[in-house]
């Protein structure tokens, strides 16, 4: 397994384009953006009919159904997990698309260049089976924070945009912020919604 100098198991990175970005597809990046946002609107409601849920960044995700095998089984269905781990791939592909990271369009089913690593937890060794229960309520110090990350990385995001038009490239500094952000909100995610992992994330913007 993986793991970042933290020692956390979940990981989030993306490829920096070394490389002249296309203006154009940035310009009118959230224009870009309405195919591949229907297909997730679409799918959404298929996983809440299955115990799901269609908050946020965890559209899609299969949340309650898990959390009850947990609670009274002490297992994580493979099939739920393989589900929540792809739903977060194109979560993540489609953030990482709108946030001017890469101009790929978002695949559906390839990983392109967003990696995430979101290991299968082995749950009676690794997850506490009541620990869902409150996962919610010991996650608000981290939602604090990501409130007031949220809007200096999209001043980030902004800035980046400028100069994407006119040099082409995204900013180094301006990106591994940006992504570290992400990695935070993932790892916030990993912990409280897809249920994968009772280690607690750090306060830390890096890896």
């Amino acid at each position: 397994m993986a793991q970042t100098k933290t020692g956390h198991p979940v990981q989030y990175t993306v490829d920096y384009p070394d490389r002249q970005l296309d203006r154009l597809s940035s310009a009118f990046r959230l224009l870009f953006l309405i195919p591949i946002v229907l297909v997730v609107i679409a799918v959404a409601p298929q996983a809440a009919s299955n115990g799901g849920t269609t908050l946020g960044a965890g559209a899609g995700v299969l949340f309650v159904a898990p959390m009850l095998m947990i609670l009274f089984r002490q297992k994580y269905p493979r099939p739920w997990y393989d589900w929540n781990i792809y739903t977060a791939n194109l979560s993540y592909r489609i953030q990482a698309y709108a946030l001017l990271l890469r101009d790929e369009y978002p695949s559906t089913d390839d990983e392109q260049s967003v990696h995430l690593v979101v290991p299968y937890p082995d749950v009676p060794n690794e997850l506490n089976r009541w620990l869902p229960l409150i996962k919610w309520l010991l996650s608000i110090p981290h939602l604090i924070a990501l409130v007031v990350l949220a809007p200096i990385a999209l001043v980030a995001v902004i800035i980046a945009w400028f100069a994407i038009l006119f040099t082409g490239r995204y900013p180094r500094g301006l990106f591994d912020f940006v992504v570290s952000v992400q990695r935070w909100m993932l790892r916030v995610e990993a912990y409280s919604m897809l249920l994968t992992t009772d280690r607690y994330p750090p306060f830390s913007l890096s890896e």
